[in-house]
């Protein structure tokens, strides 16, 4: 009788470890493997950007209409009024793709943490101390690296904010020049002298982005204490005048030249201000041809620039 018995628990044990624990062990992970498939299958249909279609689309050179990725298309968008539709699109396709990269990798982590404890529950471990463990593990992580996650929260903030996107001129305190690439943890800006500068998300204190909406052409013309200066502000508009209605230069110039009169005096020279609206990154060519022009029309009316001895150069910022 008690031989029978112990068969029958024996019989019953393995029935349990050789049977049910197998097949809820794979139940659970063919479960999360269902899961983690369907979210990253939405997040690729929520950050994939579709073709013919006419809402929130933008057409592309070859006639075909690309669509806004629905995770971006309720996010505001900062592009420059300058840029194309391709860099319009490849700008939202980067974000969309980035942000959703976030999400697989959360999804999956979270799904995995599942399932390894569900596991251990299955096998009959307590769980308890692993769930306070990884408490304190966890806490240690983020105590030991904050800096990282700071980052990664950062990157994720700028992305979703579009502070500024690739092709954007900017500065970022320490760096300052064009963004070439943003990721969640690092922003790469080439500055003018070729120099590509790797800057952390989370060090990134301000944000100056001269790429967006508009920018203004700032020229300092300096002239000399006995000149007119009536007379060298008329001169100074309508050289500038002449210049933005060049075909070469009307595509950057959003507004008419504004002479704001008298910006220094110091014992050697008098300073003038004048500012014009143009489009984003045109600033710097559209001071270039104006400091030209007006130098010019200030030779041709016999209007003194500082030091007799030298001819000063005109100077913006």
């Amino acid at each position: 009788m008690d031989v029978s018995l112990l068969a029958f628990e024996w019989t019953d044990t393995s029935r349990h470890w050789l049977i049910e624990v197998p097949i809820r062990i794979v139940a659970y992970i063919a479960v999360a493997l269902v899961i983690r498939y369907l979210l990253h299958r939405m997040i690729d249909r929520a950050t994939t950007a579709k073709t013919k279609s006419r809402k929130g689309a933008v057409s592309s050179e070859d006639g075909r209409v690309t669509k806004t990725p629905p995770l971006v298309r309720r996010l505001r968008d900062r592009v420059p009024s300058s840029a194309t539709s391709e860099q319009v699109v490849a700008r939202r396709q980067q974000r969309a793709q980035t942000i959703g990269s976030v999400l697989k990798s959360t999804a999956s982590i979270v799904l995995l943490v599942w399932v390894v404890l569900t596991v251990l529950n299955v096998l009959g471990v307590n769980i308890a101390p692993f769930i306070a463990s990884a408490g304190v593990v966890g806490l240690a992580i983020g105590f030991g690296a904050q800096n990282l996650v700071r980052d990664f929260v950062t990157g994720v903030f700028m992305l979703l904010e579009d502070q500024y996107g690739v092709g954007d001129t900017v500065d970022l305190g320490d760096a300052v020049g064009e963004v070439e690439s943003v990721g969640l943890r690092i922003t790469t800006v080439r500055d003018i002298d070729g120099t590509l500068w790797y800057v952390r998300n989370g060090e990134i204190a301000r944000v100056g982005n001269m790429s967006q909406e508009y920018a203004v052409a700032r020229i300092e013309v300096p002239v000399s204490l006995t000149a007119d200066v009536d007379r060298a502000e008329q001169v100074a508009v309508e050289a500038a005048e002449d210049a933005v209605s060049d075909p070469a230069l009307a595509g950057k110039v959003l507004g008419e030249p504004e002479m704001l009169g008298v910006q220094e005096l110091s014992p050697d020279l008098i300073k003038l201000r004048m500012t014009v609206k143009v489009r984003p990154n045109a600033q710097w060519a559209v001071q270039r041809r104006l400091r030209r022009a007006i130098l010019r029309a200030y030779d041709e009316n016999g209007i003194d620039l500082p030091y007799p001895n030298g001819r000063m150069q005109v100077v913006g910022e």
